[in-house]
């Protein structure tokens, strides 16, 4: 009888069980279902946040990268037609600035626990610096020995450039609105060089003009390769989320180009002449030196902005607004150094915003798809 009490006593009990735990089964659900409309609106929330302040990440350097660029290229024309005439000191000038980019390291530091190879890192370093180095180098001849019209013209090039090293290296996805963009933007620079009469280098040799083409768009190709390869640099050596992986990445490319121009300066001869120039400049030696200066200042704002748009979003996008900004120089010269505006350029202007416009509107719109999915 005890057996069968314990037993029937087991048998309620089991039952007792079940019943609870089909219970369970059943309120769990209904918690679940209570739950995940407030948990999904928190998440949408969140994801939401993280897309603004994304975007205002993108416009901040953005913005850095066309005040920056526009600035640094007014005072670079402001040097030369003022009386300088260094190669290497235009090149370095470039890169120089880099110190003012320690400060930003106390505002933005590491906080990534994964520790890159230092060695390895310190190789891409040194190799990008110096390929800087030469670009610098290039761009500055190609400057002082073509019209500034030509010189334009030709870097717009870097924008086809850099699609064939962003599909080789960094499988780059081209859409018919990023095409569209590139193919505007183009025109719109082709637009502005054909504007100019091309008698303004006659004053230059035929020899020196074809080799001031030949580096020009030397330096476009090695510009536009220099973005992959920092692309390539952040995706699969670096690897860290953060704005501190975006200033080292500035800091000592361009701690490694500045070297290696003061060596050229040096090397060539020409800084025995740097006083005689800054004697001779038009406007004074004060002007002389705050010319360097601010030139230098403005080239970091505009290669933080830079590396910044390739560190947040791709090499491609950061060429596009790099190249936007080359018809903008027009506008602020009719206002410094009193252009004269024309038709052409003001059709220019219009077709780069358009092309700037259809860019942003394909990143909204993978934006969108990425959310929705």
């Amino acid at each position: 009888m005890a057996d069968n009490n314990n037993n029937g006593g087991n048998t309620n009990s089991g039952g007792a069980a079940s019943t609870n735990a089909a219970e369970v089964q059943v309120q769990i659900p209904e918690q679940s279902k209570t739950e995940a409309p407030a948990a999904q609106e928190a998440q949408s929330g969140s994801s939401e946040a993280k897309n603004w302040k994304w975007w205002l990440v993108v416009a901040a350097d953005a913005f850095c990268l066309i005040v920056g660029q526009t600035s640094a290229t007014l005072l670079g024309r402001y040097y030369y037609s003022q009386g300088g005439n260094s190669k290497w000191m235009s090149t370095f000038v470039q890169t120089a600035g880099f110190p003012i980019l320690f400060f930003g390291l106390f505002f933005f530091p590491s906080t990534s626990s994964r520790e890159t190879p230092t060695g390895k890192i310190a190789m891409i370093y040194i190799a990008l610096g110096l390929f800087l180095t030469a670009d610098d180098m290039m761009y500055s001849h190609g400057l002082m020995y073509l019209p500034v019209s030509t010189f334009s013209l030709i870097c717009a090039s870097q924008l086809a450039f850099n699609v064939v090293f962003s599909y080789i290296l960094n499988s780059q996805k081209i859409t018919g609105l990023m095409m569209n963009s590139v193919i505007l933007l183009t025109l719109a620079d082709l637009l502005l060089g054909v504007n100019h009469e091309f008698h303004e280098s006659s004053s230059v040799s035929r020899g020196k003009y074809l080799l001031g083409f030949l580096l020009t768009l030397g330096a476009s190709g090695t510009y536009s390769l220099i973005l992959s390869l920092m692309q390539l640099t952040f995706e699969n050596v670096i690897k860290k989320q953060n704005f501190s992986a975006v200033l080292q990445m500035q800091i000592y490319t361009a701690l490694v180009a500045t070297f290696a121009s003061i060596v050229g300066l040096f090397a060539s001869g020409e800084w025995k002449d740097l006083k005689g120039e800054m004697d001779s400049f038009q406007s004074g030696q004060f002007s002389y030196l705050m010319t360097l200066v601010w030139a230098s200042v403005s080239w970091q704002l505009a290669s933080i902005g830079m590396v910044g748009l390739i560190f947040e979003v791709s090499s491609l996008f950061s060429n596009v607004i790099s190249t936007f900004a080359l018809p903008i120089v027009p506008l602020f010269g009719v206002m410094v150094f009193h252009d004269k505006m024309n038709g052409v350029k003001v059709i220019a202007m219009l077709m780069s915003i358009w092309g700037f416009v259809s860019y942003v509107y394909q990143h909204y719109l993978d934006d969108k798809k990425t959310r929705s999915a």
